[in-house]
């Protein structure tokens, strides 16, 4: 069984957590419910994302279950309040340490960077932020690839790609005929990991 937390917060980029939540949950689906999905924030209250979406939380940083995965959305409110934060920071530290694997989505880099567990990695950010993150230093960004893995650090560049990382990760957990399972279920073709190694 595999565990997914997504961390959420104010002014969170949608898709950067609702596309992975989407690859998760169908991965889930997939393997006969054998996974698990949940959204953490700092508070149970409803968070407000960046196009206004409004989102509950199914635990707070103190009361959810071990976790697998750990992803980090982008957003304004990554890389201009979250990178300010001690708590979600000193959250975010502790918990990678646990986790297997660590993601972050657009500038949720900004983010997973401030809180340690990106510094002196190789990781994308969405193009727009790529110096704002090479500026922070103690980390190489890579500009030309949609997601970036270094150890088990997975990262990825704006909004969308965060689909093709969570793809690229469940292959990685449960295998790559399993990720194209989850593609097809998904109808999701845009430019997907492992499509050129199948067969014409």
């Amino acid at each position: 069984m595999t565990t997914y937390g997504l961390l959420i917060f104010d002014e969170a980029e949608e898709l950067d957590f609702v596309g992975p939540w989407e690859v998760f949950t169908c991965s889930s689906q997939v393997r006969g419910g054998a996974d698990t999905a949940v959204l953490v924030a700092e508070r149970p209250d409803p968070v407000r994302c960046a196009k206004g979406m409004r989102v509950l939380p199914d635990h707070t940083l103190d009361d959810h279950p071990p976790l697998d995965v750990l992803l980090v959305p982008g957003g304004r409110g990554a890389r201009e309040v979250q990178v300010h934060n001690e708590v979600v920071k000193g959250w975010l530290a502790k918990t990678a340490t646990h986790a297997t694997w660590v993601s972050s989505v657009c500038t949720g880099a900004l983010l997973v960077h401030a809180a340690g567990p990106g510094r002196g990695r190789r990781m994308a950010t969405h193009w727009a932020f790529e110096g704002a993150l090479e500026a922070r230093g103690e980390v190489t960004v890579v500009r030309d690839a949609r997601y970036v893995i270094d150890g088990n650090l997975v990262s990825s560049q704006g909004v969308s790609a965060g689909i093709d990382s969570a793809l690229w990760l469940i292959g990685r957990l449960h295998g790559r005929e399993h990720a194209r399972a989850v593609r097809r279920h998904l109808q999701y073709d845009p430019a997907p990991p492992y499509l050129a190694d199948e067969p014409s």
